[in-house]
C-alpha cells in the first residue's frame, strides 16, 4: 500500500509540474454563485448557508471523474461507503449507518425495490444528472420512514436553451463493459422536454477460480427517462416524468455437484406529476402525484432433469399523492408545510398473500434568521401508519455566522424506520437445512400450524410476547460543525453521534423436531455511531483543485459493549487456541465498519489544450465481515477482517473540434483485488467518446 500511495502522489506532482507553465488564466471567468440545494429543507437554499451536513456533487465533477453509475461517484465522497450485501447488491453507508436506513430519491420522490436488503444503487445511471444531494443524519422530519440515517436525492437536468441540444456517448472498458448514452433536451417557448436513454452491459468477471461460476455474471440493462416542463402562466407550471429500467442477468448455482442455470430480471417503472403554483408573492404551492412499481424475478433449473431450485418473485408498488406549500413572511422567514398519503403493496415469494401498508402524514418546518448572523430551522413530521405506532419526528438546526468566512452549525433530529414487509410477513423454510423464519405479524398463526403438524419440540418464547405490535426502529442524531470559505480555500469539519433504539433483529422462538430452530423478529438492539468528518479544498491558480476528506468512525452495540465492560465476553485466540477474556480495547465494533476512511482528489484543467486530468485516491481501513469465534461480536481475535486498502482512479479528457470529448481512464489503477470484496474486480481500463450538440 505504501508503494501505491507514493506512486499516486508522484502522479499528482507530475500533473502539476507538466501543465502549470501551459496555463493561461482566464481573467474573464465569472465566479459562479454558491450551489443551490433543495433536499435539506425542501426549499432552495445556498449550500454554504445550510445549518445541516450536506454533500453536493455537481455534473462537472461527475463527468470529469468518468463515473457512470451512482455507486461509483458516491464511494468517492467523505463519510459515504458503498457496501455489498450477500446478493452482491451495493448499498450505501453514511456516518456508519447501514443502507437500510438511507432513503433514495429521484427528483424528490422515493425509489423502492429492496428485494435483497440493500437498495442497489448501482442500478442508477448518472448520465442525465444535474447534481446529487446527500443529507447526512436523521431526516424523518421531512421524509419519514427510511430517512433515519440520511437522504440521497438525484436531481435530473432541466432544459434551458431554445435550440435542440444534448449529447451522445459510447464507453467501452475492461470485462467488455459498455455504456451508451443519448440525451436530448430543448426549450420551445414555455414548453421544455428532455429524453434520455442508457444501455449498460458487462461480460462479468470471476475473482475465485476455485468456485464454480463467476463472481458477477454477464448482464445488460436499459434506462429510459422522458421529462416535460410547461409554464402555463407566470403562476402555474407543470413537471411530468416517466422512467423505465430493465435488467437481465445470467444466474447459476451449484448444489451437491448439480449445476442449476437460469436468469434474473429486474424491472422498474416510475411516473411523477407535479404542478407548481405561485399562489401569490408570498405563497407557493406544489401538488404532486407519484407512482412506482419494481419487480424482480429469478428462476434456476437443472437443465438435465428440469428440477427447479428456485423460482422467486418480488413485486412492490407505491402510490403517493402529496400537497405542500411555502409561505414567506415579511422578514423573509419561510414556513413550509405538507401532507400526503402513501399506499405501499408487496407481493413476493414466501408471503401467503399480497400485503399492503397505508399511512397518512403531515409535516411543518420554519426557517428564520433569529438575528442578523443566526439562522434557525425547526420542524416536525407526524406519521400515522397502519402497522405500527404513530411517529412524531422533530428536528432543530442552527447556523451562526461568526465572520464572512467562518460559520458554526449544529443540528439534532429524530429518525425512524418502519418494520418492513419481510419483518412482518415472511414465511420461509429452508428446505436443505430445515430452519424456519416467520414475520412478526404471522408468527403466532404459523407457529400454531407447526405445533399441530408435530414439528415443534419446544416453544421458547411466551406467545403473549408476540402479541404487541413490532415497534419502529428509531434514532436521535447530533451534528456539530464549522465551515470556512475563502476565494481559494474551503474547509469543513463535522462531529456526529447517532443513537439507535428498537433495532429489529431475529431471535429463536421455537425448536423443531429436526434439530433446527424457528426464528422471528424482535426489538432489542441499541447501537450508536459516532465520529468526525473533515473536508479541505484548495484552488491553485484557477487550474488545479485539490480536495481531501477524512472520516473517523466508531460504531458499537451498547449491549455488547456493556457485556465486555463487565468481563462477560471471551474469545479463542486463533494463534494459541486458548480462550481469553476480551478487553474493551479489543472490541472492534459493528460489522462492515472501517475506523478510517480517506479520499484525496486532484482536478487539473488545461484550457490552452482543452484538456482536464484528475486523480482520486480512496482509502478504507480494515473491517470485519462476520463473527468467527462465536461470541456474538467483532473483536481483534476474529479472522474475517478485510485488510485496509487504497483504490486509485484516474482519467483524462481531451476536447476536439469543440463538440467531441475523448476520455480515457483507469479505475483501481494498481489492480487491487480481494475475494471478500465482490464489487472490486481489479483494474478497469476504459475509453469514452462523447459528442455534444
Amino acid at each position: 500500500m505504501g508503494k501505491e500511495l507514493y506512486m499516486s502522489v508522484l502522479i499528482v506532482f507530475v500533473f502539476a509540474k507538466t501543465f502549470s507553465q501551459e496555463i493561461v488564466t482566464d481573467t474573464t471567468r465569472v465566479t459562479e454563485m454558491d450551489e443551490v440545494v433543495l433536499t435539506a429543507t425542501r426549499t432552495a437554499r445556498q449550500l454554504s448557508s445550510l445549518p445541516l451536513p450536506v454533500t453536493l456533487i455537481g455534473k462537472k465533477n461527475i463527468i470529469q471523474s468518468g463515473t457512470i453509475r451512482l455507486d461509483e461517484i458516491l464511494n468517492e465522497q467523505t463519510g459515504i461507503i458503498t457496501v455489498a450485501d450477500e446478493s452482491g447488491f451495493e448499498g450505501v453507508q453514511i456516518q456508519g449507518i447501514a443502507s437500510d436506513y438511507i432513503l433514495i430519491l429521484i427528483d424528490g420522490v422515493p425509489l423502492v425495490g429492496r428485494s435483497a436488503g440493500n437498495f442497489d444503487i448501482s442500478r442508477l445511471t448518472v448520465g442525465n444528472i444535474k447534481q446529487i444531494e446527500v443529507v447526512k443524519g436523521p431526516s424523518s422530519s421531512l421524509y419519514g420512514s427510511e430517512a433515519l440515517g440520511g437522504v440521497i436525492n438525484i436531481i435530473t437536468e432541466k432544459p434551458k436553451t431554445e435550440t435542440l441540444s444534448g449529447s451522445a456517448s459510447y464507453r467501452i472498458g475492461s470485462f467488455m463493459q459498455q455504456d451508451i448514452n443519448l440525451d436530448i433536451k430543448q426549450r420551445v417557448k414555455n414548453f421544455r422536454y428532455g429524453i434520455f436513454a442508457n444501455r449498460f452491459s458487462s461480460d462479468g468477471y470471476d475473482l475465485n477460480s476455485d468456485v464454480d461460476g463467476q463472481t458477477v455474471n454477464p448482464f445488460e440493462n436499459y434506462t429510459l427517462n422522458a421529462r416535460i416542463y410547461n409554464d402555463f402562466s407566470d403562476k402555474l407550471s407543470l413537471f411530468a416524468s416517466a422512467r423505465y429500467y430493465n435488467q437481465n442477468q445470467e444466474a447459476g448455482f451449484t448444489l451437491d455437484d448439480t449445476s442449476f442455470e437460469g436468469d434474473s430480471e429486474e424491472e422498474e417503472w416510475n411516473a411523477h406529476l407535479r404542478f407548481d403554483h405561485d399562489f401569490n408573492t408570498k405563497l407557493d404551492l406544489e401538488y404532486e402525484l407519484y407512482y412506482t412499481n419494481y419487480t424482480a424475478t429469478e428462476r434456476l433449473v437443472d437443465p438435465i432433469s428440469d428440477d427447479v431450485l428456485t423460482d422467486s418473485n418480488f413485486d412492490q408498488r407505491l402510490l403517493r399523492p402529496e400537497i405542500r406549500g411555502t409561505y414567506i413572511f415579511k422578514n423573509e422567514s419561510k414556513l413550509t408545510t405538507g401532507f400526503g398519503f402513501q399506499y405501499d403493496e408487496l407481493d413476493r415469494t414466501f408471503f401467503d398473500e399480497t400485503v399492503d401498508f397505508t399511512s397518512q402524514y403531515g409535516y411543518v418546518q420554519y426557517d428564520t434568521d433569529l438575528f442578523e448572523k443566526v439562522n434557525l430551522i425547526a420542524g416536525a413530521r407526524f406519521d400515522n401508519h397502519s402497522e405500527y405506532s404513530n411517529q412524531l419526528s422533530p428536528k432543530l438546526a442552527l447556523r451562526y455566522k461568526i465572520t464572512d468566512r467562518i460559520a458554526a452549525k449544529a443540528s439534532v433530529g429524530y429518525g425512524f424506520k418502519a418494520p418492513d414487509f419481510r419483518q412482518l410477513y415472511f414465511d420461509f423454510t429452508n428446505s436443505a437445512v430445515g430452519y424456519t423464519v416467520l414475520g412478526y405479524n404471522v408468527a403466532v398463526d404459523k407457529l400454531n400450524e407447526l405445533v399441530d403438524q408435530g414439528q415443534i419440540i419446544e416453544v421458547v418464547v411466551p406467545v403473549d410476547e408476540l402479541q404487541d405490535p413490532l415497534e419502529a426502529e428509531s434514532s436521535i442524531g447530533y451534528n456539530l460543525g464549522a465551515t470556512y470559505k475563502a476565494p481559494k480555500w474551503n474547509a469543513e469539519v463535522n462531529l456526529f453521534r447517532n443513537d439507535f433504539q428498537n433495532l429489529i433483529d431475529t431471535r429463536i422462538i421455537a425448536r423443531k423436531t429436526n434439530g433446527q430452530n424457528v426464528f422471528s423478529y424482535v426489538n432489542f438492539d441499541e447501537i450508536y455511531t459516532t465520529g468526525v468528518e473533515a473536508n479541505l479544498g484548495y484552488t491553485f491558480r484557477d487550474f488545479l483543485t485539490i480536495n481531501a476528506g477524512y472520516q473517523l468512525l466508531y460504531a458499537f452495540d451498547k449491549t455488547k459493549e456493556d457485556q465486555v465492560n463487565r468481563g462477560e465476553v471471551f474469545a479463542r485466540d486463533p494463534e494459541t487456541n486458548q480462550t481469553i477474556l476480551v478487553e474493551r480495547s479489543e472490541y472492534f465494533g459493528l460489522v462492515n465498519r472501517s475506523r478510517h476512511n480517506v479520499n484525496f482528489k486532484v482536478f487539473c484543467d488545461i484550457p490552452s489544450i482543452d484538456t482536464n486530468i484528475n486523480l482520486r485516491l480512496i482509502y478504507r481501513s480494515k473491517y470485519a465481515l462476520f463473527d468467527t469465534n462465536g461470541n456474538g461480536l467483532i473483536d481483534d481475535y476474529d479472522t474475517s477482517f478485510v485488510d485496509g486498502f487504497v483504490t486509485t482512479n484516474v482519467s483524462a479528457t481531451k476536447t476536439f473540434f469543440k463538440n467531441f470529448d475523448l476520455q480515457i481512464g483507469a479505475n483501481n489503477l494498481f489492480d487491487y483485488t480481494d475475494a471478500a470484496i465482490p464489487t472490486l474486480p481489479g483494474i478497469q481500463l476504459y475509453s469514452r467518446l462523447n459528442y455534444n450538440f
